[in-house]
């Protein structure tokens, strides 16, 4: 375990915090809504939780040797964040974000699969048409990005399933409402378990000059 600090920025539910917090002695996990903290608590309780955001991180100049973020940088208003987070990387720093990509075949039903499609469209859409993490951090004091992929497979059981659902950015961040209403169809749509699900990792990452 090294004794470097760092930070997950949009932490969510703590996937990627309770990665972090096996091989750094101190995780500060950021993330804005008050629900997802809930669960980053309880899920991750070595790891620091504070309220904010990329564009405000919660933290002192030059205070952390690593800023991560899974699932979340997309969501980044992306010259603010990466602003932010230069300020508070120590020199050689790194900036590191990761996504899970789902690969074929899907172990889920059509008619759930069909469903998650149309909520996630309108994000994947601005996604799809916004800069690349590669023009976003060449405007920031950051060196060459690097890439790698990791496949692998991950079996989760019905709760599992829906528990992530519940806690992807574009569900969670819903009115409690509509979040609601989302979360009972998909219980609808969604047969027993386990499932297995063939998945491609992306890592992308840049040191702070």
């Amino acid at each position: 375990m090294t004794t470097s600090p760092c930070s997950t920025l949009g932490a969510g539910t703590g996937k990627l915090t309770r990665v972090l917090a096996r091989r750094y002695a101190r995780v500060i996990a950021v993330e804005p809504l008050d629900n997802m903290r809930a669960i980053l608590e309880h899920v991750v309780p070595e790891a620091e939780t504070r309220a904010g955001t990329a564009e405000a991180i919660p933290l002192g100049d030059a205070s952390v040797d690593g800023v991560f973020a899974g699932q979340a940088f997309h969501w980044f208003r992306n010259d603010d964040a990466v602003a932010e987070i230069a300020r508070v990387l120590r020199p050689r720093g790194v900036v590191c974000a990761v996504w899970n990509r789902p690969e074929e075949p899907s172990p889920l039903p059509r008619a759930y699969r069909d469903y998650i499609a149309v909520l996630h469209e309108p994000r994947l859409k601005a996604v799809q048409e916004g800069p690349t993490l590669a023009e976003v951090l060449g405007r920031g004091p950051f060196g060459t990005l690097y890439e790698a992929e990791v496949f692998h497979e991950q079996t989760q059981d019905r709760d599992g399933v829906l528990g992530y659902a519940s806690s992807v950015s574009w569900i969670a961040s819903r009115p409690d409402h509509e979040r609601e209403k989302i979360m009972h169809r998909l219980d609808e749509l969604l047969s027993e378990g386990p499932f297995t699900f063939p998945l491609k990792t992306e890592i992308f990452w840049a040191i702070r000059r």
